[in-house]
């Protein structure tokens, strides 16, 4: 420690593609903590299997670099709206953040919510213009444009004096003025040296540090992850846990971990102001508060906002149970959620009622959802799951349902298409404006309207769109939506899809399967041209006869069937409709499989609706 001048803790934050990963690559290949021989992968701060696939950050991670005998402690955040109870807990434990925004396109609705959450703490932010090489950079007015945020966002006199760097991340450059010249960060190391003030020391004072996050280990089990605010805590120590619930109870430290580089390094006891990793607290929680055992001081609670959207994870009850998948049951999936709600705290689970058995999961939206769904599929999990519910509020007695803002980009020819879904989907437009060939529209939408919408506006702009969304405010039920319009090809039975059946049911759908697939009654085959259900055999095959006519034989060639995303296909789906996730296959099936149970079904549902 006597070596240390001071430690920082900083947070980079942004919208989404900003380059938060990338800046955070820069910080550590310029601070040694790579070898000169090794192969350093882009985003090495997203080490999750799904993170490097989807290039997106999904949980926040620490690291930590030296810069003139000051330890500065970053943590990398995501910036994904479904991940943003990762954003909330992060800010009590930096002393200020990083606020990279995109020279070209400006603040997006993601960097509104990560700045207010950090201008709400009282942190006063470092703005980063990055990607100023862009052919299309406009710095200058980027930069008019987050000042207009800053202010309102109702940020103080002081937090308005924000420092501005101008860099390109990829290359690890860093400017105070866009005409200096520069081949390094060392002018952002020098910015958070002059506008942070390092840790006081505080030492002696009584221990007080507050758990932001959570992770687990096979062998040590649940770690709890915070700042020191105060105090030295050492490996054995005992402690008190102001717990979430206002009572208080002992522990034991077991082992106790730091930060150096990208590696968690063991040691004996750690200081005031340093991010530090502890076990020995199995039932520790997020927000709760590690005192001396004779100076209880619980700091503030640290609130997570609420879940947005449920669905319902049921056992799979499908023919083709067990065929690929290792954990089939019902105890199967509470110990895998209960392990979730370890380290995911935007998450909550509820036990069905006893007519059936699964759980109620809720979440932040469509991708925090499946991003679970999809690390359970690769770990050997069978599961069946319901259409997503968007969840309601009662608020001053006014029923209230979550409103996204919505920001869509698109050439000038598909504004039209846009504005007519969204207006369809209750949304109300905020702003409208055209530049270069391109449309830039602001609505707010409810969540409801959005399931299942980027698949639908990814194909109306032919791929050339974006369109961000993150939410923005309960506001009363809009009311009615149109539900999907195509009803869908149902199998009649088992066996294997036949070529012959598929050529010639696909004049009528769009098929989810080729030929050769393995389908089992009620499992749903293909999207139906009209609005209704069909059922339908897949298995028929063309009949063998002693008569043969020229041309009568020629091969059947079949169009590529349409593969369904995991979030594609959890918002297709419709209430009488569940999706088989397995380790090997996504399938869309009937909640009840046989045609009789499915009338009595809707019957029932017509009879209670009368």
């Amino acid at each position: 420690m006597s070596s240390i001048k001071g430690i920082i803790n900083i947070a980079v934050i942004a919208h989404v593609d900003a380059g938060k990963s990338t800046l955070v690559d820069a910080f550590l290949g310029q601070n040694g903590v790579f070898r000169n021989n090794e192969v350093v992968p882009d985003c090495v701060m997203d080490s999750n299997d799904l993170e490097r696939e989807r290039g997106i950050t999904i949980y926040s991670k620490n690291c930590s670099i030296m810069y003139k005998d000051y330890k500065i402690n970053i943590v990398d955040t995501p910036g994904h709206a479904d991940f943003s109870s990762e954003v909330e807990r992060i800010m009590k434990t930096v002393d200020t953040v990083i606020l990279l925004v995109d020279s070209s396109e400006g603040p997006m609705p993601q960097t509104r919510f990560v700045l207010k959450k950090s201008l709400e703490r009282g942190l006063k932010p470092i703005l980063f213009i990055n990607k100023i090489d862009k052919k299309d950079q406009r710095a200058e007015e980027v930069v008019n444009l987050a000042f207009d945020l800053f202010v309102e966002l109702d940020a103080t006199d002081d937090q308005l004096e924000f420092p501005i760097i101008y860099g390109i991340a990829k290359q690890g450059i860093a400017k105070r003025e866009m005409a200096d010249e520069s081949d390094s960060l060392a002018p952002l190391f020098e910015t958070i040296l002059d506008h942070v003030e390092p840790y006081s020391e505080s030492k002696d004072a009584p221990l007080k540090m507050q758990i932001s996050s959570l992770d687990y280990d096979e062998y040590v089990g649940r770690l709890g992850i915070g700042r020191i605010v105060q105090g030295t805590i050492k490996q054995g120590d005992t402690i008190a846990i102001s717990r979430r619930d206002g009572t208080t109870s002992r522990g034991k430290i077991g082992k106790l971990y730091v930060y150096e580089g990208l590696a968690r390094v063991e040691v004996k006891e750690a200081y005031a102001g340093d991010m530090v990793v502890l076990s020995g607290i199995d039932n520790i929680s997020i927000g709760e508060t590690i005192c001396h055992p004779e100076h209880v001081d619980p700091m503030p609670m640290i609130e997570i906002e609420e879940p947005t959207l449920a669905m319902n994870f049921l056992i799979n009850d499908s023919p083709f149970c067990g065929k690929s998948g290792k954990y089939v049951t019902n105890r199967h999936l509470r110990n895998r959620l209960d392990k979730e709600l370890e380290v995911n705290v935007g998450l909550r689970v509820d036990e069905l009622d006893s007519v059936q058995d699964g759980f109620k999961v809720s979440g932040r939206g469509e991708l925090h959802l499946s991003i679970l769904l999809e690390n359970m599929r690769r770990e050997g999990y069978e599961v069946a799951v319901s259409k997503p519910q968007v969840l309601m509020r009662t608020i001053d007695g006014v029923l209230c349902e979550p409103v996204e803002k919505v920001i869509a980009i698109a050439p000038d020819d598909y504004s039209g298409t846009i504005i007519s879904q969204l207006n369809l989907r209750k949304g109300q437009m905020e702003m409208m404006s055209s530049d270069d060939g391109y449309t830039k529209i602001e609505y707010l939408v409810p969540t409801r309207g959005l399931l299942g919408y980027r698949s639908e506006f990814v194909n109306v702009t032919r791929g050339e769109g974006i369109l961000l969304r993150s939410f923005y405010e309960f506001q009363p039920h809009k009311g009615e939506i149109p539900k999907r319009n195509n009803g869908v090809l149902i199998s009649q039975q088992g066996g294997t899809a036949m070529a012959y059946s598929l050529f010639n049911l696909s004049e009528r759908a769009t098929m989810l399967i080729d030929a050769g697939t393995e389908v089992y009654e009620g499992m749903v085959i293909g999207i139906n041209s009209r609005k209704e259900d069909m059922t339908v055999n897949p298995t028929k095959n063309k009949k063998l006869t002693n008569t043969r006519a020229s041309g009568s034989d020629d091969a059947i060639k079949l169009l590529p069937p349409k593969i369904f995303s995991m979030e594609e296909a959890l918002t297709f789906i419709e209430d009488d409709e569940l999706l088989e996730i397995t380790p090997d296959a996504l399938r869309i099936r009937k909640r009840y499989l046989n045609e009789t149970e499915r009338i009595r079904a809707r019957n029932r549902v017509t009879k209670e609706s009368v």
